[in-house]
């Protein structure tokens, strides 16, 4: 419970409800203020994810008569926010019975600030890296700079700022604790060990594995011995992860003293050559960064203001509030950005609707406002992060401008700022509900033209709003539309936005009424050609995010539907066969259940709400463009690819760059490189027999050969785990295999492939271990893995959202696996085979990777266990690399693998480097044959 209003608090005392008196909240005395509740009892506070009613209550009525029990001190006084002369009455003083709020909250603030350290840090080592020339003359020139300064100069210069460096963060320490504000001085201690331990680890790395033009840049002799000085200052960096962490420059003369501090410190040290240019700059952004890494790790002082802030900013702007309800929140699109809201009840007058937003608010979902703006093409959004004055300025006049356009909108009464980190938005009181939260029976037609005149109306004044949930569709009490949520919106927006709108809504009343009368209703009020015009933006990266996942679940429901439909036909077929209804002959019973499976498919296959609302206005508008627009610039998966391919070209070319190839190949053992070359081409026999041993259709042997040799070409191109999944699962549907148990037998052949690659690693890696050694003992190695197994397991079993999601998977996996794996049992000529062909291709490879160990001269340097082992963790680590084919990641396990195994470098990359040209870029010019000739053939 907060204090009484007016109530006098020391400057850093905290409420208990986590605020800080320094955000703007009124000042008072020492007691706690639980003091006045009676019996001292401390509120609870609710659980996580409730939201419970913040009721604003006045002070209780006394009986006529009684004495006032009036507190000594400055209790009495008149709120500070108050204007002159103005006489505190029982309505100013008031409790509020709210939630706790956390006393520490983690500001995405904070997680941004720490990012753009580590970027810089990054672009620093970067620019030491590899422009030497640069660094080297920027040294030498403020060196020259530096060297003409007096000595006078420079003795004061670092006698007074070894002397302030401590002295300030003292001070400013003496400060806070007189505040009684201990817990910021705990934050900033924290921060100075964390940036002392950063610092010796950053001096080590540097001193002893770090390139020397790294070591060059951030270093120089220290005296004529040529000792180095220090890459990082171990005093500095700490200093200045105190100075951040505590607070210091949030406030003007404290920050003044900091940076005075900090130049002379810098400029002592340069001219003194003790440092660098490089080696400040990266002082003082490991300082900067651990210390808000720190404060996203532990959390800050809560400073979002209380429902006492909310009554005295309402008093400012000359309301008299009787009550505050705070108002439920829902979890949706932008909902964490929208703020606190609160209904508000006044001593005289209409009712109130009050919207608090503060900056922590204005800050979240910066990481996804940022990622849209990267990704899509043509949509103009708002600022990643906006000033408070900037958020209230354009929610202000998007409301005003709603309404001057002929919208039901919510109007916008009075706005005011709470303290410097928040501000209020003070709408009248709609008393309605929203549209998520009316049944469906509720939703008439006329509602539904009522929305979509709404929005017509923005649209003739080029207004959008890019937000038409449903928790933004407010109807109140005679039936009416009224738009809410207007701070996301646009003004003069252009076309492609205004279309969006009207594909939103087509959405969110698709969800609730279904398509026919969505579209019904557009229709009538926009007209047939506007309608048709969004097609191409009826795309789910075009709307919302709460409309994204809502579609999402969707479809799993649909999936889980016909997934259901199939097994139950299933299942009716096999009792009717044991019944004794059963065809003439093997053949025609297998194809009489597919032409069952397929008719049950056939029949549940249900069409998704974006189809149907497409297939609605073509019946309208048959002309009508449905070609999906280009939004996307990139998508994440093509990035994430590119920027490991980058890399991955980046470590071959170091890696390959120190060969010389005309000795390599003249020393090459070419018996060996066509060994290596015919158990290259075996491989893909042994992947045709590992696939069709899990498929009981028959499907042609030959034809699987050319689709696993296509595979080859499409690893160019795609992760390894993707390309190949995908080609086999539309290989088997050509074939005549039914999508659901092609991809069943893809899947369940994974399955299989991945538990013996287990057992394979496993017991390659016991033997390495045991082989030089006559007792069978495990190596390291094997025990720690083990044991890294375990402890994942353990904690995917102990954290609930990591256990949801694995269970999760894992049952859709085996749902449509399982079944299939029961066919195969019944074959067990079929499943000898799927498991011979998985042992084959793997003998295959590790003997192609022996091959080209021997090819040369390394034959007698590594057991066939040890390559076994080293095959199969890089075969792994490929298969889990975003990049086409493990492009790099194999290459890099490979080769470090060979080397811890004994064998020489050169030699190592030489191996690897024939193994990867006769299983990856020799079989792609084939694969692009076998993929022209099976395309052609309808084969895939």
């Amino acid at each position: 419970m907060s204090p009484p209003d007016g109530a006098s608090r020391d400057e850093g005392a905290r409420p208990d409800n986590g605020a800080p008196a320094d955000s703007g909240a009124p000042s008072g005395g020492d007691a706690h203020p639980d003091a006045a509740r009676p019996g001292g009892v401390r509120p609870q506070a609710p659980r996580p994810g409730t939201a419970r009613p913040e009721p604003v209550l006045p002070e209780p009525a006394r009986p006529e008569g009684a004495a006032a029990a009036v507190p000594e001190g400055p209790a009495c006084d008149a709120h500070p926010d108050d204007p002159p002369g103005h006489t505190p009455t029982a309505a100013d003083r008031v409790e509020v019975d709210e939630p706790l709020l956390a006393a520490r909250v983690h500001r995405p603030s904070d997680l941004v600030r720490l990012l753009v350290g580590v970027l810089g840090i990054a672009v620093v080592l970067c620019i030491a890296a590899f422009a030497h020339g640069t660094t080297a003359g920027l040294e030498q020139d403020i060196t020259k700079g530096t060297g003409q300064a007096p000595d006078l100069l420079i003795k004061v210069a670092g006698l007074v700022s070894s002397i302030a460096v401590l002295l300030v963060p003292v001070a400013f320490a003496i400060e806070r604790l007189i505040k009684r504000d201990g817990l910021r001085i705990a934050d900033g201690v924290l921060a100075a060990v964390l940036a002392h331990g950063v610092t010796l680890a950053t001096d080590m790395w540097v001193s002893q594995a770090a390139p020397e033009t790294i070591q060059e840049a951030l270093t120089r002799a220290a005296d004529a011995t040529g000792a180095l000085t220090d890459p990082v200052h171990g005093y500095l960096a700490p200093v200045i992860a105190y100075m951040t962490a505590v607070g210091m420059t949030r406030r003007p003369r404290w920050r003044v003293a900091l940076w005075v501090v900090l130049l002379l410190d810098a400029f002592a040290m340069l001219v003194g050559g003790y440092t660098t240019p490089f080696s400040i700059i990266l002082t003082v952004l490991i300082g900067w960064s651990v210390a808000y890494g720190t404060l996203y790790a532990v959390g800050s002082p809560n400073v979002r203001p209380t429902g006492q802030h909310l009554l005295a900013g309402l008093r400012r702007v000359g309301f008299q509030p009787v009550s505050a309800m705070r108002a439920e929140t829902h979890e949706g699109d932008g909902a964490g950005d929208r703020g606190r809201r609160y209904h508000v009840t006044l001593e005289d007058g209409p009712a109130l609707d009050v919207t608090v937003v503060d900056r922590e608010q204005q800050a979240q979902g910066f990481f996804y406002r940022v990622w849209r703006r990267l990704t899509l093409r043509g949509i103009t959004t708002r600022r990643s992060i906006q000033s408070l004055r900037q958020a209230l300025e354009q929610e202000a006049l998007l409301a005003y401008a709603a309404i001057a356009a002929g919208a039901n909108a919510q109007r916008l009464i009075a706005t005011s700022e709470l303290g410097p980190d928040a501000v209020m938005l003070v709408y009248e009181h709609l008393g309605g509900r929203s549209l998520d939260a009316l049944p469906d029976e509720e939703i008439t037609d006329e509602l539904a033209h009522n929305a979509w005149e709404q929005v017509r109306a923005l649209q003739s004044r080029r207004i959008a709003h890019r937000r038409l949930t449903g928790d933004a569709l407010v109807v109140d009490r005679s039936g009416k539309v009224i738009l809410t949520d207007l701070r996301g919106g646009e003004i003069a927006a252009g076309d492609l936005v205004l279309r969006m709108d009207i594909a939103q809504l087509l959405t969110t009343l698709g969800l609730r009424v279904g398509a026919e009368r969505s579209v019904a209703a557009a229709v009538a009020v926009l007209g047939p050609d506007a309608v048709a015009d969004c097609l191409p933006l009826l795309q789910p990266i075009a709307l919302s995010r709460s409309t994204r996942a809502t579609l999402r679940k969707l479809a799993r429901e649909r999936a889980d539907r016909e997934r259901e439909a199939v097994l139950e036909s299933s299942r009716a077929e096999k009792a009717a066969r044991e019944a004794g209804v059963a065809s003439a002959s093997p053949a025609a019973e297998r194809k009489a259940e597919k032409r069952a499976l397929d008719d049950a498919l056939e029949e549940a296959r249900e069409e998704d709400l974006l189809s149907q609302i497409r297939r609605q206005v073509l019946l309208i508008r048959p002309q009508a463009d449905v070609e999906p627009a280009r939004l996307e610039r990139i998508r994440p998966r093509t990035l994430v690819s590119f920027i490991a391919a980058a890399f991955a070209a980046y470590y071959l070319l170091t890696q390959v760059a120190g060969l010389d190839f005309a000795t390599i190949l003249a020393e090459a053992q070419w018996g060996w490189v066509g060994a290596a070359f015919a158990f290259s081409a075996l491989s893909y026999f042994a992947a045709a027999m590992s696939l069709l041993g899990f498929v009981p259709e028959r499907v042609p042997f030959l034809r699987t050969v050319l689709a696993q040799v296509a595979g080859s070409f499409v690893k160019l191109v795609a992760p390894a785990a993707v390309g190949g999944v995908a080609l086999n699962a539309r290989f088997l549907q050509r074939s005549g295999v039914r999508p659901g148990l092609a991809v069943a037998s893809v899947g369940a052949s994974q399955l299989f492939g991945l538990a013996s690659h287990i057992v394979l690693l496993l017991s390659f890696g016991y033997l390495t271990g045991t082989e030089k050694t006559p007792e069978m003992t495990p190596s390291r190695a094997v025990i720690a893995g083990l044991l890294t197994v375990a402890v994942l397991v353990l904690v995917v079993t102990a954290v609930p959202f990591l256990r949801k999601f694995v269970v999760t998977r894992v049952r859709a996996l085996f749902a449509g696996v399982v079944p299939r794996m029961l066919d195969v049992l019944q074959r067990p000529q079929k499943l000898l085979t799927g498991i011979g062909g998985m042992l084959l291709l793997t003998g295959c490879f590790v003997m192609c990777l022996d091959a080209s160990i021997r090819a040369f001269g390394g034959g007698e340097t590594i057991s066939y266990a040890s390559i076994a082992v080293v095959f199969l963790a890089g075969n792994a680590l490929g298969s889990a690399a975003p990049t086409p084919g493990g492009m790099g990641a194999v290459d890099a396990t490979l080769t470090l693998g060979l080397v811890a195994a004994g064998l020489d470098k050169q030699l190592a990359l030489s191996a690897v480097l024939l193994f990867r040209t006769m299983t990856f870029w020799l079989p792609v010019l084939p694969g692009w044959i076998s993929f022209n000739f099976l395309t052609r053939k309808e084969a895939i």
